[in-house]
């Protein structure tokens, strides 16, 4: 596709799982955006006033997003994770990708308070239309389970940050929205320390 159509691409509106829980950020946090796409989530969380980090392959589907964040072309599924160790942020966000080898990655990158924020495709979606590969489709239950494996090496005694707190979980049918079909998803929300932060978590609703 031509760079200069991409430029000029309106994405998506913003997830309303993204938007549904963007008010229990702090105030200027680091974001990372992974697999960003055409950024709009990138676009919705710069506007909100928060330092984004965005990660995509496509260089062509990052150049018009320097202006609202830090860009990083790389390939999730076929290199090393792109950022130096140790570096993390006080919300990750993905949504619409599934890379089940990044996942440990993705739980180090949120540091110890910081959210998790994620939304993708369920299994019951191959009867709705693509993805349908099963490994790009969540099985029940499977955000959760990732959420409570271990992250400590063997031989370390756990760290309180390893523990996640659960802020919302949900798995079903989403009607059709706009441009968006119908799908079947999975999402979650959860806080990196084991124990919610007083009062935080009570910003936004999970209904």
């Amino acid at each position: 596709m031509d760079t200069a159509l991409l430029a000029h691409h309106a994405p998506a509106p913003p997830s309303d799982w993204v938007v549904r829980w963007t008010p229990l950020l702090p105030p200027a946090a680091r974001v990372l955006d992974v697999a960003c796409g055409h950024g709009r989530h990138v676009r919705w969380l710069a506007g909100a006033g928060h330092h984004v980090t965005a990660i995509d392959r496509d260089a062509a589907l990052l150049a018009p997003l320097a202006d609202a964040a830090d860009t990083i072309q790389a390939d999730l599924e076929a290199g090393p994770w792109p950022l130096p160790p140790g570096r993390r942020f006080d919300a990750v966000v993905v949504t619409n990708y599934l890379w089940r080898p990044l996942l440990p990655a993705l739980k180090d990158a949120v540091a110890p308070g910081g959210l998790l924020i994620y939304e993708t495709f369920a299994q019951a979606h191959a009867a709705l239309g693509r993805p349908r590969r099963p490994e790009f489709l969540l099985a029940p239950g499977e955000l959760i389970d990732v959420l409570r494996a271990p992250a400590t090496p063997v031989g370390q005694a756990p760290s309180p940050s390893g523990n996640w707190h659960v802020i919302a979980f949900e798995e079903g049918r989403l009607p059709a929205r706009g441009e968006c079909a119908e799908r079947e998803v999975q999402r979650i929300v959860a806080r990196r320390g084991g124990a919610p932060s007083p009062g935080a978590d009570l910003l936004a609703s999970p209904g």
